[in-house]
């Protein structure tokens, strides 16, 4: 395959540059994982796909890649901005009368389940940060020694006066240190830092606080920035190619990695900053104030007041690769109902291919259309401007099956082969009209539904637990309780 010059849109330089790696044909990749502290949502799903494609396109290309992507269980406190609050995972445990590590369990494999049956690959590795303490406190102790954070009543903080004095903070936000101090106001419980925005590296843990770890300054855990610092220069060296996230994390949290990482290290880490845009609903923000809060359980099986049916994950898949990353998308029932139409259309011109008739000469320029693929996804990642290429590459099929162009035998094969790298390979679009994809499918949903009802078991939900158990004997699957959670078999 001949060289691709890919474009991506770096957030720190805000334009376009040509990738170049820092070690040829490799490809370091970190992306900010869940917090493990409730049920996979629409929210998770768009960076999950949208980095599943990057990782993706530069295997097809033949880069080896290292593609590391966290799992958070410790440390991402209520108030992001402030870092102060009770811990999400300990707040769900201490509502749920769970163990926390319970709580990371059960939402990690929810995680995981769905982002199985959405067809995303699982990173090359999946750090947590609760088994990273010891990274987390060497790359705190490196910021001490360099002057860029104090102690205070145990815990350690930030000093960011002090590192904008070196270096710029809010290279990648935009935000001034200036207007900072002028919009911040003080905040109870703030008294032991030096300044509002300075934000934890360490935080001494409250004697209620149940996950802590021990350390030089006192008993407690990290910062919930510290642990991707650390993770991913620990995995993927000082310096690395792309670190990928939501836009909702460029401030704070990926500002503080990049100061973070610079004052332990005296440079910044990352190459390419990517972060794909936010979703709504109905033209709305999602959130569960506001009664539009939608899970991807709740999307693949419709059980949601705002859905009208259930919609396939490959339909999820799809509408959301329709919009550019950088994109807002908007969920709405007629969206995914045309998505569903538009995939069903494209899969079905794909299988089509198996009518075409061979004939001694082509009139179908393969190449060009491969290169029209080709540069699209080489632009900046460019789904939406690929997606009208392949529909056109449809309707080259149905030409061709009607005789109204031709094509040879190696035409065909490179067509097929243009699909497929595209289609399957790249884009990682399934067709679920197969029985044995149907059969995966159909087992991660039964698992989605019996994990579903341990929870409500566990939250004392008798009503709801007996309904999924009832609606699934409907279905012939009878789930069976054990001491370790459940099995399930087909009568």
């Amino acid at each position: 395959m001949e060289q691709q010059k890919i474009f991506i849109y770096n957030t720190l330089t805000r334009k376009k540059q040509e990738f170049v790696p820092l070690k040829p044909n490799n490809l370091g990749l970190y992306v900010c994982g869940p917090t493990v502290y409730g049920d996979a949502h629409l929210g998770h799903a768009r960076p999950a796909i949208t980095f599943d494609v990057v990782y993706r396109y530069f295997q097809h290309l033949g880069y080896k890649v290292r593609y590391v992507r966290n799992i958070t269980d410790v440390g991402h406190l209520t108030d992001e901005v402030a870092g102060e609050g009770e811990d999400k995972i300990l707040k769900k445990a201490r509502i749920e009368q769970l163990e926390p590590m319970e709580v990371v369990h059960h939402f990690t494999e929810n995680y995981h389940e769905n982002m199985r049956v959405l067809n995303v690959k699982s990173p090359s590795i999946e750090p947590r940060a609760s088994g990273h303490i010891m990274e987390q406190q060497d790359m705190v102790d490196k910021i001490i020694k360099q002057g860029y954070a104090y102690e205070s009543e145990g815990s350690i903080y930030f000093d960011v006066v002090k590192y904008n004095k070196d270096y710029p903070y809010g290279v990648l936000s935009g935000r001034k240190i200036e207007d900072m101090l002028e919009n911040t106001r003080e905040l109870e419980g703030q008294s032991e830092k030096k300044n509002n925005y300075d934000f934890a590296l360490w935080k001494k843990a409250n004697p209620e606080h149940l996950m802590r770890w021990p350390s030089k300054w006192s008993d407690g855990f990290p910062g919930w920035h510290m642990e991707c610092s650390a993770m991913s220069t620990k995995y993927l060296g000082d310096k690395f190619d792309i670190h990928g996230g939501g836009m909702d994390l460029i401030f704070p949290h990926h500002e503080a990695e990049i100061a973070q990482s610079t004052a332990a290290l005296g440079h910044e880490s990352v190459q390419y900053w990517m972060h794909n845009n936010m979703i709504t609903i109905n033209g709305q923000k999602m959130g569960k104030s506001l009664d539009n809060f939608i899970t991807l359980y709740e999307l693949f099986t419709g059980k949601h007041r705002l859905l009208e049916q259930a919609y396939d994950p490959m339909t999820i898949r799809f509408f959301i690769l329709q919009a550019h990353y950088r994109g807002t998308v908007d969920f709405s029932n007629e969206a995914l109902r045309a998505a569903e139409k538009g995939l069903n259309r494209l899969l079905t011109g794909v299988e089509s291919i198996n009518k075409i008739k061979v004939t001694d000469k082509s009139t179908v320029d393969i190449k060009s259309i491969a290169d029209k693929c080709y540069n699209a996804i080489n632009d900046d990642f460019n789904t939406p401007v690929l997606i009208a290429h392949l529909f056109d590459i449809v309707k080259i099929i149905n030409l061709l099956i009607v005789g109204k162009e031709t094509i040879d035998n190696k035409g065909l094969e490179q067509l097929k082969k243009t699909i497929n790298d595209f289609v399957f390979d790249i884009l990682g679009l399934s067709n679920n009209k197969t029985s044995e994809t149907k059969s995966d499918l159909s087992v991660d949903l039964i698992n989605i539904l019996a994990n579903m009802r341990l929870e409500a078991k566990a939250n004392k939900d008798w009503d709801t637990a007996d309904k999924i158990r009832n609606q699934l004997s409907d279905l012939g699957v009878v789930i069976k309780d054990t001491k370790d959670g459940f099995e399930w078999e087909i009568e």
